[in-house]
């Protein structure tokens, strides 16, 4: 079997449309983050899901950004390189959960309690170093590149222009989780999962904007993207 940058394209829609379904589903019924839920085998299992998702995520939008990026301008690529940095953070960041947090939560659950605290914006009342810098990283970066690739997205006009407006309002919906504690935060997931589905499958399907023809199917190695 040859592979070709078509076949690659669409496996980069399937992995974005799967890396919004796992966003979504691992939001399904999960229990409030603290010392005592670090150390048990569903959180572990979470946290694997949740790296698996950040991983599929960078590679699905890796594969939308190069399908659109002759129309997607310096937007695009600046919208880009800011989603993925807020994914490879993200990354860094359940790994830290996955690996660290269940160890110290042994000896340091305090500390444990309080890194959670500040991932749900909770009250923080401890010191958790550097942890909250990268923290503040990982929202900036994902907030605000999902608001400029949408952006982007939709004024390419090549993929579903309603899940790139989707994926932008998501963005910008997420900062009025302060401002409405009475609503459970991970709700805020669900629309950027649904825009990642949508996204995904609408590059695994080739949708082209009016009047442009279909490309050629290139070998790997060919420059461009189809």
């Amino acid at each position: 079997m040859s592979i070709t940058t078509t076949r690659l394209t669409r496996w980069a829609g399937v992995s974005a449309a799967a890396a919004g379904a796992l966003f979504i589903g691992v939001q399904i019924n999960h229990p409030h983050l603290d010392a005592e839920f670090a150390v048990t085998t569903e959180y572990a299992v979470r946290q694997s899901l949740k790296i698996l998702m950040a991983w599929l995520s960078l590679i699905g939008i890796t594969g939308i950004y190069l399908r659109q990026a002759s129309r997607a301008s310096i937007l695009g690529l600046v919208g880009y390189l800011v989603f993925a940095a807020g994914y490879l953070i993200m990354t860094g960041m359940e790994l830290i959960g996955l690996v660290v947090l269940p160890t110290v939560a042994r000896t340091n659950p305090g500390y444990v309690n309080d890194v959670f605290a500040l991932i749900l914006g909770e009250p923080v009342h401890g010191d958790v170093g550097l942890m909250t810098v990268l923290n503040l990283a990982g929202a900036a970066t994902f907030l605000g590149g999902g608001l400029l690739f949408g952006i982007a997205l939709f004024r390419a006009r090549v993929l579903a222009r309603w899940a790139a407006a989707l994926l932008a309002a998501a963005s910008v919906s997420t900062l009025a989780i302060p401002f409405l504690p009475q609503v459970n935060e991970r709700l805020f997931a669900i629309p950027t999962g649904v825009a990642m589905i949508g996204l995904g499958y609408s590059l695994w399907r080739g949708l082209k904007p009016a009047g442009e023809s279909p490309a050629p199917t290139a070998v790997l190695g060919q420059v461009g993207m189809p």
